[in-house]
């Protein structure tokens, strides 16, 4: 075992989960417990058709190392029937967190649970099971981004209330590594926001991300949300560290130590916070797994970034110093590299052949990145700066509507407006030929298919399409609970970013809508014969007083 592979292992051991007997498996409240606070809610999670996690954090005295609590499950919120229970212990060496998988449980079912200890009972929590065949409709609501120095989180709180909702996604950024003087810390201090002084540096250890999680499970909107929805979730790179890829990342230097200890400190710390069922144990990275909703849809939740994913190419580092001219000959050699990619082979096979056999009607992926073709026009790229972006998509915005119009452009504006390069070499942009492989995996499916993506903060909806055009998939793509967007990093105020979320689906070809300046969540509910996505966008995150103000809605057919 190679050094790289024991931190790994010896790092993870921590992140255990109970699993229950089932419903023969109940004890009586009478069994001995110890004291112990439930400091941080309940959670639920990674639901199958006859079993689910439950989760709480359970703090015994100071002095103790663990703490014996009793866990009930039942079909009613009085528990006049509990239908499974047991006792499990909270340990030092998990953080005190506590995850059951509570087996022998009915199909579409909706179940409550709670903890005890000896001077305590946890808020009891709401969760549901998976349709086991025939459901008229199922719900998703789907999450990204949630930085707690950036404001309140209110959609997730919005999403609380939200009875439709039947299950949560939440695709990465769940937390961020950041200083309290970095990202988004504009505002911290004058909302009350901030860090304690032991956890205001950037993360690296075990007890850095632990902390960090026990931080943001304090907002209430994240703490009402886990108590009434199962969560299905899967990291991207701030749960480590920025742009992660499988041997280093963007914000981890040489000087920060080794990356492979710090990212298994962070691993650890999801795990231990998280209501997952790791599917190849939490030994293991792998974090890529199936769930199935009857005969409706199946959903794949995929990892493009921790496990295989493959250095980010920069623009920069193809510009030369001192001319600036840009190397494009090796720019595309470098880019078409067929070896290049996100997914890793085990991961995709392992993807192709479960959709392969899937006997559902619709198949969805839920992941972090934009898969959409988002090429901007190389104009933007060269050398306009910042501030003056959005007027000068406007000035190529008009002349592409003055060519819908019928009007002759002349070769410099045809040029302006078809000359396109990627905007975002993070994105399945920067990996084409791995996307490739991708839509044409999808596009032999012959089923109806939605791709789900977080990770830019903004409100997406593309149409995916082979390189030769044809269509294969829709991609909806959630906007950040709090993190700043595209509004932020171009200096917009609301009536900008309006104008130019109009002005981008008319200069990117396989664009359809977006957002770019305000926070909220996703919904998608899934029928037979079509699915409807909705954006839901809140008008605060600066205050508790947020609402849901507006929404923009979509309809897929099958």
């Amino acid at each position: 075992m190679d050094r790289r592979t024991f931190i790994k292992l010896s790092s993870l051991t921590g992140a255990t989960v109970a699993v229950s007997t089932g419903l023969a498996g109940c004890v009586s409240s009478t069994t001995s417990q110890t004291n112990a606070e439930f400091t941080h809610g309940v959670a639920s999670g990674d639901p199958l058709r006859d079993a689910v996690i439950i989760w709480t954090r359970a703090q015994p005295p100071s002095a103790s190392v663990k703490a014996d609590i009793l866990w009930e499950v039942a079909t009613d919120k009085a528990f006049a029937n509990i239908v499974a229970s047991g006792n499990v212990q909270a340990m030092a060496s998990s953080d005190f967190t506590v995850k059951v998988d509570v087996a022998g449980l009915s199909p579409d079912s909706t179940y409550f649970y709670r903890f005890i200890s000896a001077n305590n009972t946890s808020p009891i929590g709401e969760t549901k099971t998976l349709p086991s065949q025939d459901v008229d409709k199922v719900t998703l609501g789907i999450f990204s981004c949630s930085n707690y120095p950036a404001g309140f989180f209110t959609p997730y709180m919005e999403a609380a209330k939200n009875n439709s909702i039947d299950y949560v996604l939440h695709l990465g950024d769940y937390i961020y590594e950041y200083d309290g003087e970095g990202y988004a810390t504009e505002h911290a201090k004058e909302i009350g926001r901030t860090f304690a002084p032991d956890n205001d540096t950037e993360l690296f250890t075990l007890t850095d991300y632990r902390k960090r999680y026990a931080l943001y499970r304090t907002d209430e909107g994240l703490l009402a949300l886990h108590q009434n929805k199962p969560f299905i979730v899967v990291w991207d790179d701030h749960e480590i560290t920025n742009d992660t890829y499988k041997d280093g990342a963007e914000n981890h230097q040489s000087d920060e130590g080794d990356f492979y200890a710090r990212r298994a400190a962070a691993v650890q710390a999801y795990y231990e916070w998280l209501p997952i069922r790791p599917p190849f144990g939490a030994e293991r990275l792998e974090i890529y797994r199936q769930f199935t909703f009857g005969s409706l849809f199946d959903l794949y939740m995929l990892d493009t970034r921790v496990l295989a994913r493959d250095k980010q190419l920069e623009y920069a580092h193809y510009r030369d110093s001192e001319t600036k001219e840009f190397d494009k000959a090796t720019f595309m050699k470098d880019i078409s590299e067929p070896s290049r990619g996100l997914l890793g082979d085990a991961q995709r096979d392992w993807l192709n052949t479960a959709m392969q056999n899937s006997k559902a009607k619709w198949q969805v992926l839920g992941q972090q990145l934009l898969i959409g073709r988002m090429l901007f026009p190389v104009s933007i790229f060269n050398g306009v700066p910042r501030e003056q972006i959005p007027a000068h998509v406007h000035t190529l915005a008009n002349l592409k509507r003055k060519q819908t119009q019928g009007e002759t452009l002349s070769d410099k504006e045809l040029s302006l407006i078809n000359t396109v390069m990627p905007y975002n070499l993070d994105a399945w942009d920067g990996y084409p030929v791995e996307r490739e492989r991708l839509l044409t995996a999808l596009n032999n499916l012959n089923k109806p298919v939605i791709a789900l993506a977080g990770d830019t903060h903004n409100a997406w909806h593309n149409t995916l399409t082979l390189e030769n055009g044809t269509v294969v998939a829709t991609e909806l793509a959630t906007p950040g609970v709090t993190s700043p967007g595209m509004e932020h990093y171009l200096s917009m105020d609301d009536e900008a970013a309006t104008t130019l979320a109009n002005d981008l689906p008319l200069l990117i070809d396989d664009l359809a809508y977006c957002n770019l300046h305000q926070r909220g969540f996703l919904t998608l509910e899934i029928t037979e014969e079509n699915a409807t996505a909705t954006w839901h966008f809140v008008d605060a995150i600066l205050t508790k007083d947020g609402k849901i103000s507006n929404t923009h809605t979509f309809e897929i057919n099958a």
